[in-house]
């Protein structure tokens, strides 16, 4: 599998990932051989990217943190969920607290596997693509920091529903202010108010919502709560919320960032608006050049992410497929291919990311 830009993808190329709708429905199966009709549909729905396998990439397993199942059914509840906030009903969480169960159990499981985050986004899905993004980094993160099962599923649940106010806020009121009376209306608040009703969620969960704004630092908003203040939680979320922010092509940031980019930029606000343990531990987390995604290397070489090394994130295994043509009364293409262990090469370095 590799993952491209849909500009790069050509008719007769098969998808290596499945494309949600905001309900949880499938819109394209993996595998599916993409069409010219496909293709323009899928640019008219505001996708960038696209996961397509490579024969010669076909005998790398990718590993998931969290199976396809799970996710697909995490965005149905939270897709039905949002509905009932939306028109006012009744909000059944119980389908959120069993999702939430299977994503805390799977990463518990597969604990050792970095956190690759390869979901296809739409116009359509973006909002619960980002959702369930945040809650299986803050679950991993939580699983780092050594939480037992409970604070997980309460940091899972508030971290998969922490943008939950902006559902119920009038777009006016969904932007940043400083005036008192306004921040009383902010999705952030309405958020906790969602939740804090909920007598089947944790008071704890209903915080995370509420208080995934505020900077260490004390310049966040609603309430300007600074250092310990902020709910250790809370301060999880804020990093994996504006992480994924940052590398989403329908970001609020205003820019699309590369995951390592965006890592630099965390590392940046540490100390100001994000705790420096939890960035540590966050950095810890996720893969800086995600499975699939093609490099530059120092030898002037070209290759594909295939492996991950916990621990040493910035140093992916990578392969390199050098093709040639060779004259003959046919002509055939040739592969060389390299796999590269950047942890065991000490002399090759990343040089740049290939758009």
């Amino acid at each position: 599998m590799k993952y491209i830009s849909v500009e790069q993808v050509e008719p007769g190329d098969i998808l290596a990932r499945s494309i949600y709708t905001s309900e949880g429905l499938t819109l394209l199966h993996a595998g599916v051989q993409l069409t010219v009709g496909m293709i323009n549909k899928l640019r008219r729905f505001g996708v960038t990217m696209l996961s397509i396998k490579d024969p010669l990439l076909d005998d790398i397993d990718m590993e998931e943190v969290v199976t396809e199942t799970t996710r697909k059914d995490a965005i149905r509840n939270l897709s039905a969920a949002i509905q009932c906030v939306q028109s006012g009903k009744y909000m059944d969480v119980r389908g959120i607290h069993k999702s939430v169960g299977n994503i805390v159990e799977e990463v518990l499981r597969n604990r050792r596997i970095l956190l690759n985050l390869g979901e296809i986004r739409t116009t359509d899905n973006s909002l619960y693509i980002h959702s369930l993004n945040v809650c299986m980094m803050a679950t991993v993160m939580g699983v780092g920091l050594g939480y037992n099962t409970n604070q997980l599923k309460e940091l899972a649940i508030g971290a998969l529903l922490h943008d939950i106010g902006k559902i119920s806020a009038s777009p006016d009121k969904k932007e940043d202010t400083a005036d008192e009376e306004e921040l009383e209306k902010h999705f952030t608040w309405l958020g906790f108010n969602v939740l804090r009703k909920k007598h089947e969620m944790s008071i704890v969960s209903a915080h995370i919502p509420l208080q995934h704004q505020e900077w260490v630092d004390g310049s966040g908003i609603p309430r300007g709560l600074a250092g310990e203040e902020i709910h250790e939680f809370a301060k999880i979320v804020a990093i994996c919320n504006y992480y994924d922010d940052l590398i989403s092509p329908f970001s609020e940031e205003g820019e699309t960032l590369a995951p390592y980019v965006a890592c630099e930029r965390i590392m940046g606000l540490a100390d100001k608006r994000f705790d420096i343990k939890m960035v540590i531990h966050f950095l810890r987390s996720i893969a800086l050049y995600p499975t699939g995604s093609s490099l530059k290397l120092s030898t002037g070489e070209i290759g594909v992410v295939i492996d991950q090394n916990r621990g040493l994130p910035s140093r992916p295994v990578v392969r390199v497929i050098r093709r040639e043509q060779h004259a003959s009364d046919v002509m055939a293409e040739q592969h060389d291919i390299r796999d590269i262990d950047l942890s065991a090469e000490p002399t090759i370095f990343i040089t740049g990311v290939m758009e």
